[in-house]
């Protein structure tokens, strides 16, 4: 989702489709970093950016100007070559652009009340989807072409959602999934599962795109807050844990499913207790990272890799460990590692943080 230019010295982030690398973008420029070692791979000092989109580890970024230069509309998506250091194609549109999608199928590109559909390689327009005024920019895209999905907004008083197949270029499905407004939506990386937050910010839902039913719901609290992203594991089908950052600071994981050694019981340590009956459906639990950023810091998180062990592997008796990347949009990434043992205890460790802002190539490990 695009970010209105703010006090953030941050305007933009975004993982790229595989997690192996992720991009910034800033007043001054964008830059991209490779994920596993944090090396600075590309930088560019040309104004503030507010979309900076990968595809995949290629040299094809989609770029978006924050409008703060005349040569930098917001109304002006560029598809940008690293390699070359030019512009290979600009697209003009009407109004500001507020999100980007790509995978190596399709371009997606969100306005507040049209959504243009794309062949990436011919850039001819096979689709335009009218939807609800949607000034956030919300969506989820599949990166996977055998589920390439796109879930856009399907309402402005309620949280329902419009799931369409754009390898065939039809509707899927309508989902409701929340009384309010939705305030995020991710798609699982093998478009299989897609998870939700409104803007009240209690409930997290998870549904099965295939037929459009629901899966979980998760209480991440008993009080509003802003969610900031949500992140499945990398996963073919159902993913292992649900990832979510909100502007309390904290981060949660959420069990998808049941532990690799104990398919009878839940994943984390300590169950949930839902506020209502009908939230009282899902064996899943739930686990917390306080004050992992600031309160109020916008964050965008990544769950880069799952490790599964038998019980035996480790001295700590870990049976799932997940690196867990976060870019918070006051200038830092840190790294987590998420360990769950033997015993479904779960542990947090701060691998490693540094400043996004000052890194230079030889400055980052």
């Amino acid at each position: 989702m695009a970010n209105q230019p703010s006090s953030y010295p941050i305007l933009c982030a975004s993982f790229n489709q595989d997690n192996s690398c992720f991009a910034i973008g800033t007043r001054e420029g964008f830059k991209i970093f490779y994920c596993n070692t944090g090396r600075l791979l590309y930088e560019r000092a040309a104004g503030a950016f507010i979309i900076v989109e990968m595809l995949f580890s290629s040299s094809l970024l989609a770029i978006v100007g924050a409008g703060e230069q005349p040569s930098l509309s917001p109304r002006r998506l560029c598809l940008f070559n690293t390699v070359t250091g030019v512009a290979l194609e600009e697209l003009n549109f009407l109004t500001s652009i507020l999100a980007v999608r790509m995978n190596k199928q399709r371009l997606i590109v969100i306005l507040q009340e049209k959504t243009f559909v794309y062949d990436i390689n011919s850039l001819k327009i096979l689709d335009t989807i009218d939807t609800v005024p949607n000034p956030k920019g919300l969506c989820a895209f599949s990166p996977s072409l055998d589920g390439s999905f796109l879930a856009l907004p399907a309402s402005k008083t309620k949280g329902s959602l419009l799931v369409y197949n754009v390898s065939d270029l039809r509707l899927h499905c309508e989902i409701d999934a929340h009384r309010s407004p939705l305030a995020v939506l991710s798609l699982s990386s093998g478009g299989t599962h897609i998870a939700t937050a409104s803007e009240q910010g209690t409930m997290i839902r998870v549904h099965l795109v295939s037929d459009a039913t629901k899966s979980y719901s998760f209480r991440r609290g008993s009080y509003s807050s802003n969610i900031y992203s949500l992140s499945f594991a990398p996963a073919a089908e159902l993913p292992d844990i649900l990832l979510a950052t909100s502007s309390s600071g904290s981060v949660h994981v959420f069990s998808l499913g049941s532990p690799p050694n104990q398919r009878s019981s839940g994943l984390l340590g300590s169950i949930k207790v839902p506020h209502t009956i009908n939230d009282a459906l899902d064996p899943a639990q739930h686990c917390i990272l306080h004050r992992a950023v600031p309160a109020g810091v916008r964050s965008n998180t990544s769950i880069r890799k799952i490790d599964k062990f038998d019980e035996s592997a480790t001295p700590e008796h870990v049976v799932l460990r997940a690196t867990i990347s976060m870019i918070t949009y006051g200038g830092y990434l840190l790294e987590y590692r998420y360990n769950v043992n033997h015993q479904n205890k779960s542990s947090w460790t701060l691998e490693r943080e540094f400043n996004l802002l000052t890194a230079e190539t030889s400055s980052l490990p």
